[in-house]
């Protein structure tokens, strides 16, 4: 009875690794997947791949493309979602996961402090499960294998 989740949301502090850890001292059956952490090599994949781009633009058209082929392949294979928006970095991505999650079908847990109550209602009224903390989604998670 495993689960597989794709971890949506910034990559720019351990949040995925802190969930991770906790789940593992539950000994809960859960393969994570999520979007490429290596900032660097997430930037650079489409050149990488494709060649030096002409300007900004199409190095961040390219590198999208990839992500974004990456991303699609690993949310289809998911059981579910966890996305996690917080207040110290802009969260487009999270967005664009929880919705691609929305259109999916696929069972999300939102994740938002209270103060993005207002501004992720619409996002929280259309998902499975919303909590405040990272805590309180894997005791979702939790539930499941009980």
């Amino acid at each position: 009875m495993s689960l597989s989740i794709y971890l949506a949301g910034q990559i720019h502090d351990d949040w995925r690794q802190q969930l991770k850890q906790k789940a593992a001292e539950k000994n809960l059956d859960i393969e994570f997947t999520g979007p490429q952490e290596n900032h660097g090599l997430s930037d650079d994949i489409g050149e990488h791949i494709l060649g030096e781009q002409p300007n900004q633009k199409y190095r961040d058209d390219t590198g999208a493309s990839v992500n974004n082929f990456r991303t699609d392949i690993l949310m289809n294979k998911a059981d579910a979602v966890i996305a996690l928006f917080g207040e110290s970095y802009k969260q487009w991505n999270t967005a664009m996961d929880a919705g691609i999650a929305i259109g999916l079908n696929k069972p999300l847990i939102l994740v938002r402090p209270e103060s993005l109550i207002h501004p992720l209602k619409e996002l929280s009224n259309k998902s499975t499960v919303t909590v405040e903390t990272i805590e309180q989604a894997l005791e979702v998670l939790d539930y499941y294998f009980k």
